[in-house]
């Protein structure tokens, strides 16, 4: 199973469209602050959809968090303001483990990472629009999920595939 996590898409459905159109996922992880973006998600893919609520997703009736069993894995998803994660992992390790879950996905940071903290997997998909880590890329995460239930997590951009094409991307 293929599931592609995004996060921070602040309206631009385009590029969502991008990356679900590269990747043809089974999934999709929505880590909040799509700002509207969410509504459409349903008609740019055939996938199963989950999202959560974000910092700017303002009168809408998302989840704060969502808890799945993803293969042998327990994930929380979370946008992550709640738990202060601009300033460290110390909150938002702590609700996981008060949830058994052993891989937590946020958003919020627009950084992409992919961290191991407190014997969890943390890690952020960074922004597919509004990017801040250095080189600014539109990135998104790929998770493949083994037979045997294991999680392999890549970190992917819109340029990198655009590179990898011979293409121009507008982003």
């Amino acid at each position: 199973m293929k599931i592609l996590v995004v996060s921070d898409t602040h309206g631009r459905a385009e590029n969502l469209r991008d990356a679900i159109h590269i990747e043809e996922p089974d999934r999709i992880y929505h880590l909040g602050d799509g700002q509207g973006v969410e509504d459409d998600i349903w008609k740019m893919s055939e996938a199963p959809v989950e999202c959560v609520c974000g910092n700017c997703d303002w009168g809408t009736n998302l989840p704060n968090e969502v808890v799945l069993d993803v293969g042998s894995h327990r994930v929380l998803l979370t946008h992550g303001h709640y738990y202060g994660v601009n300033y460290g992992y110390e909150k938002i390790s702590e609700a996981a483990h008060n949830k058994d879950c052993d891989v937590v996905l946020y958003g919020h940071t627009h950084v992409p990472t992919i961290d191991h903290y407190d014997d969890l997997i943390i890690a952020n998909p960074g922004s597919i629009s509004s990017p801040r880590q250095p080189g600014r890329e539109h990135t998104y995460m790929i998770i493949n999920v083994s037979e045997d239930g294991q999680l392999q997590m890549d970190l992917h951009s819109l340029e990198e595939y655009d590179r990898a094409h011979g293409n121009k991307g507008c982003y």
